[in-house]
């Protein structure tokens, strides 16, 4: 087993590799003086099973990387190849919901075949559909074991689960179980007028005197999680903290989260949080037992579904 990785996210890729007790692939990745992408695997890979850690959030390059490279390591004759994606990007369009659109998830996986990826292992899609638009194995692993974790001793007497819209409805009241039997859900209704623009309606379920948990796939540009905390402080909430596996944080998210009623936001490391994003309001939690977990599995042939949660 080898484990590579592009540079999207390579601290997470080095504390995967200490999970497993293992040395990172040595690759080498640069570019040309024009800018081109250049990989070079340097070790011999032949007849090994070959994972790359590299989230596709913009920009392009990241995604263009890990296709080079999973290219590389197929032509160079590894047994099988599998496409670690904490950050499944260009995830968003996965659905022809207007005239003259791109199904870009769909563009995207074809990609990934192509290239040589015998095996997907990716952390929460934006969409579940999304497996389905591969013709390999999907492992889809979920970051609700991290946060169930992380919330595990908070007083759950007085906690409403929130979905930030209809379509997390689910996704929240599974959360809610896990967390405990009784705690109810609620949900925020909002209408978006754009991409990265939305408004909300209104909140379906009593969060009154109860303190709001927000549980999310992603922040992007805070605007419908800032809004969505107002709400429900305008609804009663005693207060309102978030979760989310991806922080996306595009501008002017941290500024928005800082200014809001947030008082706490829980995200993971599946992007590398940017110096400049830290914040006092903003607590990381690692993926990487999670994933080396399953790398593990994957690699001995044991059953990943426990994981599927």
């Amino acid at each position: 087993m080898k484990v590579f990785s592009g540079r999207s996210n390579l601290p997470l890729a080095q504390r995967i590799c200490r999970q497993l007790d293992m040395v990172p692939g040595a690759a080498e990745v640069r570019e040309f003086a024009d800018g081109e992408i250049r990989i070079n695997i340097s070790e011999s890979v032949r007849g090994s099973d070959a994972f790359v850690v590299q989230a596709t959030h913009p920009p392009a390059e990241n995604l263009l990387e890990l296709l080079l490279m999973l290219d590389a390591l197929k032509r160079a004759s590894a047994e099988r190849v599998t496409a670690v994606i904490p950050y499944f990007g260009y995830a968003r369009q996965d659905r022809k919901d207007e005239p003259r659109v791109p199904l870009s998830a769909k563009l995207i996986a074809n990609l990934m075949v192509r290239a040589g990826a015998d095996r997907i292992l990716a952390v929460e899609l934006h969409a579940e559909q999304i497996q389905g638009f591969f013709d390999i194995p999907v492992d889809h692993l979920y970051s609700t074991p991290i946060f169930i974790d992380c919330f595990a001793r908070i007083d759950k007497q007085n906690l409403v689960v929130v979905a930030p819209d209809a379509g997390r409805a689910n996704r929240a009241r599974g959360f809610a179980r896990r967390l405990g039997t009784d705690i109810p859900i609620a949900i925020v209704d909002k209408r978006r007028a754009s991409p990265n623009k939305a408004e909300v309606a209104n909140v379906v379920g009593e969060v009154a005197g109860l303190d709001a948990l927000i549980y999310d796939d992603m922040i992007d540009t805070g605007g419908t999680l800032v809004g969505a905390a107002e709400a429900l402080i305008g609804q009663g909430a005693r207060s309102v903290v978030a979760v989310a596996t991806h922080g996306v944080l595009s501008a002017p998210c941290v500024e928005r989260i800082a200014a809001s009623h947030l008082s706490r936001v829980v995200i993971t490391d599946t992007i590398d949080l940017k110096p400049e994003h830290k914040n006092d309001k903003i607590e990381v939690l690692s993926v990487a037992p999670l994933l080396a977990e399953a790398i593990l599995r994957i690699h001995r042939g044991d059953s990943v579904s426990s994981l599927f949660v």
